[in-house]
């Protein structure tokens, strides 16, 4: 019997795979009340929870689930897990770390079985759930004190079992992918690695894995200041099942870095920009056909093996998306010489 990930692989092999929206973008547009947040299962809290919105995915699943329902709708073959800020570290904003584990779980369950159903009405093309490990709120290479420029609010340690965790319930949960994305600093993203490479020898299975990193801003480098070359060379060592780029940016600002990462990266290349640049107003404008005309290019140019949105993408957006790349080949993935290749903030190859 042919397992998921033998399913994926033969997946992309095929076709340019279609990655979901914006949850939280969606989330916001069934205006949610601190009622809402609770549920019974937490109306006894003493703090407010309103706005965490992971934990929707216990307290109102089937409004989670009809979320994953519209996105597989509009084109999705990989839908996101709704556990962004589902570790220890990102609840403990909320006080609501000894849910974590049951919330992964959750997560996962709920997308599985909006997945399951997708691919019951079309068995020759499965539908896949990626279980989301976010970049938490706290990061290992930089101080959050600009006058102690030493100092870390978080350790390497603390994210690896921040991150054991979650990955656990993601796994029993039943996602067939561990997504570690939106990486604004590596070092935070090798503690993931190491975390779900554990886990993955404790459970004696191993889940492919993706790898999306975020460029902050025009400088071309993610917030601990790697090129995209270079960030590709730091993770390089998970044989990721891809690689790419989210958030932070539009199409348009992100694709010299996604065409600088196809050309050095031997696996498939993702990319799930934000619905352009936010307006003063923190809402994003970029139509869905302006994201189709970007994206089509992008694919035709031979950059991607997996697209979809990212903040301010609805399912409008991916639907549009998934009409513009269908039909056009994915992208071959280039033989690579072998080098010994390093990086800190630039690459640096030994010839």
């Amino acid at each position: 019997m042919t397992n998921r990930s033998e399913l994926l692989s033969e997946a992309l092999a095929s076709r340019i795979l279609v990655l979901d929206g914006a949850m939280g973008t969606m989330i916001q547009s069934l205006k949610l009340e601190e009622a809402d947040f609770r549920g019974m299962e937490f109306k006894d809290k003493n703090n407010d929870i309103k706005g965490n919105n992971d934990i929707l995915a216990i307290t109102k699943p089937d409004a989670i689930c009809d979320i994953h329902k519209e996105f597989l709708a509009a084109g999705a073959d990989i839908i996101e897990t709704n556990s962004f800020n589902a570790t220890s570290i990102s609840q403990s904003d909320y006080a609501m770390e000894d849910v974590v584990y049951d919330l992964n779980v959750a997560c996962a369950k709920v997308a599985r079985r909006a997945a399951d159903e997708f691919s019951a009405l079309t068995p020759d093309r499965p539908r896949f759930v990626a279980g989301v490990l976010g970049p938490t709120s706290r990061t290992a290479s930089l101080s959050p004190d600009v006058n102690d420029p030493a100092f870390r609010n978080v350790s390497f340690d603390e994210l690896v079992s921040a991150y054991k965790e979650a990955t656990e319930g993601l796994m029993d949960g039943g996602a067939d992918i561990i997504l570690i994305e939106t990486i604004f600093d590596t070092l935070n993203a090798k503690a993931a690695i190491f975390a779900v490479e554990t886990v993955y020898e404790e459970k004696g299975i191993r889940l492919p894995i993706m790898i999306s990193g975020t460029i902050t801003d025009a400088s071309g480098r993610t917030l601990s200041g790697q090129t995209a070359e270079a960030f590709w060379y730091s993770v390089r060592h998970a044989n990721p099942i891809s690689v790419g780029f989210n958030c932070a940016l539009g199409a348009k600002d992100l694709r010299q870095h996604i065409a600088a990462l196809s050309k050095v990266a031997d696996t498939a290349v993702s990319s799930h920009p934000n619905a352009g640049l936010p307006n003063e107003m923190g809402e994003y404008d970029e139509t869905p056909e302006e994201m189709k005309a970007q994206l089509q290019e992008w694919a035709s140019s031979g950059f991607l093996n997996i697209v979809g949105g990212c903040c301010g993408t609805r399912p409008d957006h991916i639907r549009a998306i998934a009409q513009g790349v269908a039909g056009i080949a994915p992208r071959k993935i280039p033989e690579i010489e072998p080098h010994m290749r390093l990086s800190g903030l630039e690459p640096f190859m030994v010839i």
